[in-house]
């Protein structure tokens, strides 16, 4: 019995599916534009956003410029964004905002282009250009909707992507201080610290330098080693002001004292 009922079950299942499927596929048949529109926005509305796509693909050029036209881009954008397909959805919201600048919905379609970007962002071992087009694309709607319902959401968006740059530029960083590499860690650290003051390494990364100076002037030719026993000597005064309780400030004097006495030597 029960069996019998689960093929009844199925079978209607079966016919209700290839009843809408004939009624789908006339109406995208239909030169009724109107009507698509409506049946468009209701499949939206029911999340059914694969139809809606279908739909609103073919109503793109008849409602271009006009009230539909906004609600179809805008809401293209949205099925893209609601199926998770971050890359061409925040393409849809980019290209909205440039067709209707003065939509209500403008300022929503800017947050949302750039939160896609966002959403796109990889790894931070990997290439940061989506990274890079976020960070562009927030501090203009920073700048264009200061006073935003979505300001906040913004900022804390945009500091974790700086976060993410900064991880990137603190490992390539460490990566050639590991190496041995002291021009190149020293310029990489003097970067980071430019780009990010507030970095949480900071810290770490003046001990760092004026170990890598110590290294570079100990590997330097003759005329080049007072200036850079020098620069070693000032990263650990300035380690020392700004943190004069870092256990970093132990780790760093013997080296420090070793670039003191150097310099007693030149002299």
């Amino acid at each position: 019995m029960n069996y019998r009922r689960l093929i009844l079950v199925f079978l209607c299942f079966l016919t209700f599916c290839c009843t809408s499927c004939s009624e789908f596929s006339r109406i995208l048949k239909s030169t009724d534009n109107d009507m698509k529109y409506e049946v468009a926005m209701d499949y939206f509305d029911r999340k059914d956003y694969n139809r809606a796509l279908q739909l609103f693909d073919l109503l793109q050029n008849s409602f271009r410029s006009t009230p539909k036209g906004e609600m179809i881009t805008y809401r293209t954008a949205m099925c893209y964004y609601l199926t998770h397909d971050y890359e061409v959805a925040g393409y849809y919201f980019n290209k909205f905002v440039a067709a209707y600048p003065f939509s209500t919905e403008a300022e929503n379609a800017a947050f949302m282009s750039a939160y896609c970007s966002y959403m796109t962002s990889p790894n931070y071992t990997l290439d940061q250009k989506n990274t890079y087009s976020a960070i562009d694309q927030f501090k203009s709607y920073i700048e264009k909707y200061p006073q935003s319902d979505s300001i906040a959401r913004a900022h804390e968006l945009l500091a974790d992507l700086n976060s993410k740059l900064e991880k990137k530029d603190y490992n390539i960083c460490m990566l050639y201080y590991k190496m041995d590499n002291y021009n190149a860690a020293i310029t990489c650290f003097e970067n980071l610290l430019k780009n990010y003051p507030n970095t949480v390494h900071r810290e770490e990364i003046l001990c760092n330098m004026a170990k890598t100076y110590y290294q570079y002037a100990e590997n330097s030719v003759s005329e080049k080693q007072k200036e850079r026993y020098e620069s070693c000597i000032e990263r650990y005064n300035t380690l020392s002001y700004l943190f004069p309780d870092s256990p970093y400030l132990k780790e760093v004097e013997p080296v420090v004292n070793k670039a003191r006495k150097k310099l007693e030597n030149i002299h």
